[in-house]
């Protein structure tokens, strides 16, 4: 693998606006590169706090935004017309296992249509590296714990999985037809400030603090391996400067995480799974407040419990996330308090 960030940069990162692509962007602006952001500012959640995040990361040099959908192919070719990329970090997406079982056009079109318009710009500029969001949800129904990469990913139980296990394959072809360095990377449950709405121990914080009842999925024995997303971060910058090369080791085929062609997929994960009902409690401590708790059946698309092996992260990057939910929560609720708090 090879170091292509020991130099000035300049990384396009898509999806800028993102819970993930707002503190990856300022953190590579901080590291003295330069960013080229793309996002399309969709109102699937609070176009405000987008907004926002847009708002912090214009305030620094070294920086240019464009308004557009990885789904329009001509606008994205222009982007690329005009620049020159040492890589391309894809972390724009249709987000959410729920939403995709009702809206699974969405999904193909941004997750499916958007990912491979940026697979083959990426080939067609000979970009370095092209580092892309997975996600754990590709696991599915594998029932093997903790999740390893080596483990089969072939039955997702969503849409939004499936989409995002496609997007695995086409990065593959595209690493093994064109020799286009890829590496893909599986998100377990970020959490943190600056957050999406959407996501779980959000929704709980909101919901403690405006008193409103909070749903609790199997009764709150849900397992999820909770990622604070500093450490996402730590990860995904160690590995804009590994790009996967090309190996004569037949053994790699065998592995669904590697190939022959330049080609990695990695777990991004704590490594621990926590009960969602203790996040609750840790909320609850933190805000000075009590919830009001209301159990609900475990919904459709959903598993009981997500583990990441992050062994190969690990052995590659020299890093694995650690922060454990007793730092990163805290964290969460001070920045909500900071961001909404106010505002009520």
């Amino acid at each position: 693998m090879t170091d292509i960030t020991a130099t000035r940069s300049t990384f396009l990162v898509t999806g800028c606006t993102g819970f993930i692509g707002y503190p990856l962007c300022l953190r590579v602006l901080q590291d003295g590169h330069s960013v080229v952001g793309v996002d399309n500012m969709n109102a699937y959640y609070d176009v405000q706090l987008k907004r926002d995040r847009l708002d912090q990361l214009q305030k620094l040099g070294e920086f240019s935004f464009h308004l557009l959908d990885t789904a329009d192919a001509k606008g994205l070719h222009e982007v690329f017309a005009h620049n020159s990329f040492d890589a391309v970090i894809h972390l724009a997406a249709q987000a959410g296992v729920r939403y995709s079982l009702d809206h699974p056009e969405v999904y193909i079109q941004s997750n499916v249509v958007g990912f491979a318009n940026l697979a083959q710009e990426c080939r067609m500029a000979h970009v370095p590296h092209f580092v892309y969001a997975s996600s754990s949800s590709v696991y599915g129904a594998n029932e093997h714990s903790p999740f390893s990469v080596d483990d089969p990913a072939d039955h997702p139980i969503s849409p939004y999985a499936a989409t995002k296990r496609a997007d695995e394959l086409i990065a593959h072809a595209y690493s093994y037809l064109f020799s286009l360095p890829t590496t893909g990377l599986r998100f377990f449950t970020v959490y943190g400030p600056w957050g999406r709405p959407d996501m779980a121990l959000f929704l709980l914080t909101d919901a403690i603090f405006r008193g409103k009842p909070l749903t609790l999925f199997n009764g709150g024995e849900m397992y999820r391996d909770f990622t604070c997303v500093d450490d996402i971060v730590e990860a995904v910058t160690r590995l804009i400067s590994l790009a996967p090369k090309q190996s004569v080791q037949q053994t790699l085929l065998d592995s669904p995480s590697s190939s022959t062609a330049p080609f990695r997929v990695y777990n991004i994960g704590h490594g621990s799974p926590v009960r969602v009902g203790d996040c609750v409690d840790l909320i609850e401590e933190c805000l000075g407040k009590k919830a009001i708790r209301v159990s609900a059946p475990i919904q459709s698309g959903d598993i009981v419990s997500t583990h990441a092996d992050t062994q190969s992260l690990r052995h590659d990057t020299g890093f694995s996330p650690s922060i454990p939910i007793e730092v990163g929560i805290p964290r969460l609720v001070k920045w909500y308090m900071d961001y909404y708090g106010q505002r009520q």
